[in-house]
C-alpha cells in the first residue's frame, strides 16, 4: 500500500482511438498534474486525425454503473465531464453531481456530430438543452470556446421563451451571463480573442469578475486542446488549488504542451502532455 496516494479525478468522456481527445488524452494530462484517473465511458467514436466518422452513445444505465462503481469505491476529489453521448446520458450524470455535490465539477462540453449529419442536429440540440436545463446548476467551471458559448447562450434563450436570434450577435460577456445565470460557478470561455502571437481566454464569475489568461499561438491545427486545459484544471481542482490559481497553473501546461506537440497522423496534432518526461540532455553517441 503506497504512503501518498495521488487525488482521483472521475472522468466522463468519450473513447477516441487515436487518444487525442476523451479519456485518454485526460488520464494522461491527470498523471501529470499528479493525479490518477478513473473514467466512465460515455460513448465510442470511431475517427482518425484528420475528422469524425461515427459515434455511439453509451446506454446511460451503463454510465450510471461505471461512475458509481468508482465513487463508492475511490475517495474522488474531482469531476471532469466531456462528452456526454446524450440526452439520456446528461440526466444520469446530473444525477450523480448532484449526490456528490460537495465534489467540484468542470464540464467541457462536446458536441460533434459526424461530417455526413447536419450540425444542429436534433440530438445535438436535445443534448445541449439537458447540459443546460440539468448539469449547468451543478457546475463548478464550465470550459467552452465562443463558438458552443453562443449555440448554447441561443439555446437558453430559447428554452426561456425568447425569440429566434443570431448566436454570431452574442458577445462573450452575454454568453457568460447567460451560463452563469443557469447554474455554472465560473465560465471559462476559450478563443475570445488574439493578442499578438497570443490567443486570450476569460474565465467570468457570478460576481462581474474576469481573469484573462492567454497561451502562446502555435501555428498547428490541434485536436485536444480544450480536453487538455479542463482536466488539468480538474486536477488542480482535486488537490485544493483555488480556482483562479488552477485556471492561471493549467494554461501554463496548456502552453508548453502545445509548444511541444506533434503530428503522428495525417491531419490535426495533439499536445504532448508529457514534455516534462523528454531527454532535453546531450546523446551517447557510442564512442565513449
Amino acid at each position: 500500500m503506497p504512503v501518498h496516494a495521488p487525488p482521483v479525478v472521475l472522468t466522463f468522456g468519450v473513447s477516441d482511438p487515436t487518444g487525442a481527445t476523451g479519456l485518454a488524452a485526460d488520464a494522461i494530462t491527470c498523471a501529470s498534474m499528479g493525479c490518477h484517473a478513473a473514467g466512465a465511458v460515455t460513448a465510442v467514436s470511431v475517427q482518425d486525425s484528420v475528422r469524425l466518422q461515427d459515434v455511439l452513445a453509451i446506454e446511460g444505465e451503463l454510465v450510471d454503473d461505471q461512475a458509481r462503481a468508482v465513487l463508492e469505491d475511490m475517495p474522488v476529489a474531482a469531476i471532469k465531464v466531456g462528452a456526454i453521448g446524450s440526452s439520456d446520458n446528461a440526466q444520469v450524470i446530473a444525477a450523480i453531481l448532484s449526490d456528490y455535490d460537495d465534489v467540484p465539477v468542470v464540464v467541457d462540453p462536446w458536441f460533434e456530430v459526424p461530417a455526413a449529419e447536419i450540425e444542429e442536429s436534433r440530438s445535438a440540440l436535445e443534448l445541449m438543452t439537458a447540459m443546460c436545463e440539468l448539469m449547468l446548476p451543478r457546475t463548478t467551471m464550465l470550459t467552452v470556446d465562443l463558438k458552443t458559448a453562443r449555440r448554447l447562450g441561443t439555446v437558453l434563450a430559447a428554452a426561456g421563451g425568447s425569440t429566434e436570434e443570431d448566436a454570431d450577435d452574442l458577445s462573450a460577456s452575454e454568453c457568460a451571463r447567460r451560463l452563469l445565470g443557469a447554474g455554472a460557478e465560473y465560465v471559462l470561455l476559450t478563443g475570445v480573442q488574439t493578442a499578438g502571437g497570443l490567443n486570450v481566454n476569460t474565465l467570468f464569475d457570478a460576481e462581474g469578475g474576469q481573469q484573462n489568461e492567454s497561451v502562446d499561438r502555435v501555428e498547428l491545427r490541434f485536436r485536444g486542446a480544450g480536453d487538455t486545459l479542463s482536466a488539468s484544471i480538474a486536477a488542480l481542482l482535486a488537490q485544493g488549488i483555488d480556482v483562479g490559481d488552477a485556471v492561471r497553473e493549467a494554461h501554463d501546461f496548456l502552453g508548453q504542451s502545445l509548444a511541444a506537440g506533434f503530428r503522428l497522423g495525417m491531419g490535426a496534432a495533439m499536445p504532448d502532455r508529457l514534455f516534462w518526461a523528454g531527454d532535453d540532455g546531450p546523446q551517447d553517441d557510442g564512442d565513449d
